[in-house]
């Protein structure tokens, strides 16, 4: 005689959606349904951002042979071995962990929200980030671990004052959001501008290029420090990514279905702002990559909505080959990741808001 669990599980491989697969655990006590193509997608994407970081081990003005590199990853060669394990793979593995939480903060932020142009550095989550860091940078003279912590600091803070400006009717409105966080990131940047004026010429251009974005001189302390906060972060987003598509649907219809939206949001955008203030810390305020990635992933994958994991895989790859764009477009310079972000987000957030006004969104 079946359990009632197995006739359960018998019944949800026997109804599930086309399209659509389920893996089923502890004798169909745990079930998780999930989407063919995103599987794939997702597969696709991790199979580029490892790419990535391979290509990003041969770039550079000094030219290593595949072999050269392998005999340097497997602790052979002390020339190749100093070149690539302490200065390109440690940027090459910043880049894919960095593009990696922005794509997962800003699919947070574009869900809860409700609005494809959210995003945490439009909301002005990362200028709050970004202002805590230069902080510690030019006044505290601070070691990395206290730059995380002023980044984090001022992102939260960011987060507190747009998530209670914005709170209306149970919920923070989308729009009201975006309007409030534009103009605290107006507030943060003129702090910041400040703080730069008044520090010493040195240290002001140091903190200038950082906040342009930049992985140069990326450290092992800083992957770590990048690694340790993805392995917390990204299954606690994950975690709350499915009841983040109920919350899509508005806070009335969330809180019908037995949802505590206040408890929700604030778990979301917590964990949201903790991603792109770890990344804002290694990389600097990176631009774009949280707004785009998310919407590129939703296109490719044909969801209804961003998904977490398939836009932080977005962003990895994103961010890893405007890096190796930016190293390598303009002959013997290498520019800050930055900038090659700004020049492709600029040309996607125009035809973005295009594409609002069409819909008379904007």
């Amino acid at each position: 005689m079946q359990t009632p669990t197995a006739i359960r599980a018998l019944a949800d491989e026997n109804f599930r959606p086309a399209g659509q697969g389920l893996v089923t655990a502890f004798d169909g006590r745990v079930s998780v349904r999930y989407r063919t193509r995103t599987v794939a997608v997702c597969s696709v994407l991790l199979v580029l951002a490892v790419g990535c970081v391979f290509l990003e081990l041969l770039v550079g003005d000094l030219w290593i042979a595949p072999r050269d590199i392998w005999s340097a990853l497997t602790w052979g060669g002390e020339f190749a071995s100093f070149i690539v394990m302490d200065i390109r793979l440690p940027r090459a593995l910043a880049a894919v962990m960095v593009g990696a939480a922005f794509g997962a903060s800003g699919a947070i932020f574009q869900s809860v929200s409700r609005n494809a142009l959210a995003s945490p550095d439009i909301m002005g989550f990362t200028s709050g980030a970004s202002a805590g860091a230069v902080f510690m940078i030019l006044i505290m003279s601070a070691n990395h671990a206290q730059i995380v912590a002023g980044a984090i600091v001022g992102g939260l803070g960011a987060a507190l004052l747009v998530h209670g400006l914005a709170y209306q009717r149970g919920a923070p409105g989308g729009y009201r959001m975006i309007l409030v966080g534009i103009g605290l990131s107006a507030m943060f940047v003129s702090g910041t501008a400040y703080m730069i004026l008044k520090a010493d010429l040195d240290n002001a251009a140091a903190a200038y290029t950082w906040l342009v974005g930049s992985l140069h001189g990326t450290s092992w302390a800083q992957v770590t420090i990048m690694a340790v906060a993805l392995a917390v972060l990204l299954p606690t987003a994950g975690f709350l990514g499915g009841p983040m598509r109920l919350l899509e649907m508005g806070p009335d219809a969330a809180s019908a279905l037995g949802l505590s939206v206040r408890r929700l949001t604030t778990g979301l955008l917590l964990t949201a702002t903790l991603l792109a203030a770890t990344g804002v810390a290694t990389a600097g305020p990176v631009a774009f990559i949280a707004l785009s990635a998310p919407q590129i992933a939703r296109r490719v994958v044909r969801g209804s909505s961003p998904g977490v994991f398939s836009s932080a895989l977005m962003g990895a790859v994103l961010l890893a080959v405007s890096d190796v764009a930016a190293q390598r477009v303009v002959p013997n310079t290498a520019l800050p990741v930055g900038v090659a972000t700004v020049v492709l987000g600029g040309g996607y957030l125009v035809w973005l808001l295009i594409r609002e006004q069409r819909k008379n969104r904007v």
